[in-house]
Order: structure tokens, then C-alpha cells, then sequence
């Protein structure tokens, strides 16, 4: 039987997670669509930026099985604890150095082993070690262990995310973008059976920009000052993707955008 892995983009600030746990909408979205792992990034999922242990424990009461990071999980010291302590909450597996947590875990969907992976772009981010090492690394670390391999390729540059699919098709079940906000019309699997998207967009408030209050964004922006940037609040939505894959060969027969 195929399996079907939900991963939801980048949940911004408490309109963000309070959208997800309200009414019990995530979880009614699970059900709705047969998923069985369910993939939801973090890593701005606290008010202010960053992650707390608070916010981690709201994202997985709304439905979250693994919440992955970014460049950002790191910039709460209250969050290291939790790193080291849940195998559910994930940081980039390429960060450098004595980081706290791990950057990938191995989860039971059912009697199928999913292998999921956090892995952060070069271009345009902060120094990291390889993306390209790192997760060829991994895979050949747990040869064995997984059934299916799904990585969240947290990433500035399109081209980026593009050449790092596309260097794994093939070798994982989905290779998912994140970090830009702004959900990308390009689902599909690619040639080699990988399921891919170039980002999953955004979780939280569509009246602000990228879910900041519009006239934060616009003071730095237009005057140049510095600005405290203020989550925006109203007309929330979260948007995703769904990806269908067989286990027995480990490549994704459908992919498709989600909103709700």
C-alpha cells in the first residue's frame, strides 16, 4: 500500500500555529487526506523569530509528527534542551560544529520507516558544511533502515533548491523546499521518482508580508531605519504539499500543492 507524507511550509508566529491547532484544523486536514506523516517546518513558529520549546509543543498537539528548522532555529538558547531531548524536532543536519539536536530521524508511519532530513542552502545563507555531502552521508550511514527518504531543503536560491532535487532523484522519495515563504506552482515528481516542490510557502497570516505586519516590512524597507518586525494578524491560510510514494521502490507515483 502506498503511504502519503503531508509537509506543511514554514509556520510563521502564533497566528501561524494557532491556525493550525484551531478546530482541530490540521489534524481534520490529515484525515482528510490519508496521510500518514505528517512534516511541518518550525523554525518561525515562535513570536519574535526562531523556535521555543512552547511553540515546538503546539505544533506537534496540532497534528505535527516532525517539525523541521531553518536558519533560524537556533537563535532561541531555550530550544536547545529541547533539540537534544525530542527525536521529533529536527535542525539542518549540515549546520557546523557541536550543534545540539540531529538534523535527521528515522519515524514509524505505519510499519513504513520514513527517513526525514533537514538540510540548509548555501547560496545566499550563512556558512554551512555541504548539503550535497551531508545528505549523501546520511543515506549511506542508514542504508537499510528507511523505506522512504523525504528532505526538507531549506533554501534561499530556486537554482539551488532545483540542482539539489534533482542531484537526489532517485535516491530520496521527496526532496520539499522551504524558507522563501511563497508557495511555487512546480510540483511534480521528477524523472528518477523523487517528489518535488521548490517551496511549500507559508503558514500563518496572508495580511502582512510573509507574515510580518505590512508596515514593518515597508519602514525598513522604504526609510531604511531599523524596525522590529511584528507578526501580521488575519486572513490566515497554511499551504503545503502531499506526496504519495510507494514503499516497495521508495519513488513518489503523485505530488500536489495543498491550501487550506
Amino acid at each position: 500500500m502506498n503511504v502519503k507524507i503531508l509537509m506543511i511550509g514554514d509556520v510563521v508566529r502564533s497566528p501561524g500555529v494557532g491556525y493550525l491547532a484551531k478546530g482541530g484544523r490540521l489534524r481534520e486536514t490529515v484525515k482528510k487526506t490519508g496521510a500518514r506523516l505528517t512534516v511541518v517546518n518550525g523554525e518561525n513558529a515562535a513570536d519574535g523569530n526562531g523556535i521555543t520549546p512552547d511553540a515546538a509543543d503546539a505544533l506537534f498537539f496540532a497534528g505535527a509528527d516532525v517539525v523541521t528548522g531553518g536558519n533560524h532555529t537556533l537563535l532561541r538558547a531555550e530550544i536547545f534542551g529541547a533539540l537534544d531531548d525530542d527525536r521529533r524536532l529536527l535542525r539542518p543536519a549540515n549546520l557546523p560544529g557541536d550543534t545540539p539536536g540531529m538534523g535527521y530521524g528515522i519515524f514509524d508511519a505505519g510499519g513504513v520507516f520514513v527517513l526525514v532530513a533537514n538540510l540548509l542552502g548555501q547560496i545566499f545563507m550563512d556558512p554551512v558544511n555541504s548539503p550535497f555531502d551531508t545528505l549523501s552521508r546520511i543515506l549511506e550511514r542508514e542504508r537499510g533502515n528507511f523505506d522512504i527518504a523525504v528532505v526538507d531543503f531549506h533554501a534561499e536560491a530556486t537554482s539551488e533548491k532545483g540542482a539539489f532535487a534533482r542531484y537526489f532523484d532517485g535516491k530520496v522519495s521527496v526532496v520539499a523546499g522551504t524558507h522563501t515563504h511563497v508557495a511555487t506552482a512546480d510540483c511534480a515528481v521528477l524523472p528518477g521518482g523523487t517528489g518535488f516542490i521548490t517551496d511549500l510557502g507559508m503558514t500563518g497570516s496572508r495580511a502582512g508580508i510573509l507574515g510580518v505586519r505590512t508596515d514593518c516590512v515597508i519602514k525598513k524597507l522604504v526609510n531604511r531605519l531599523p524596525s522590529r518586525f511584528e507578526g501580521a494578524v488575519g486572513n490566515e491560510a497554511a499551504s503545503g504539499a502531499l506526496f504519495e510514494i510507494d514503499p516497495a521502490s521508495g519513488r513518489c507515483v503523485s505530488a500536489q500543492s495543498i491550501i487550506f
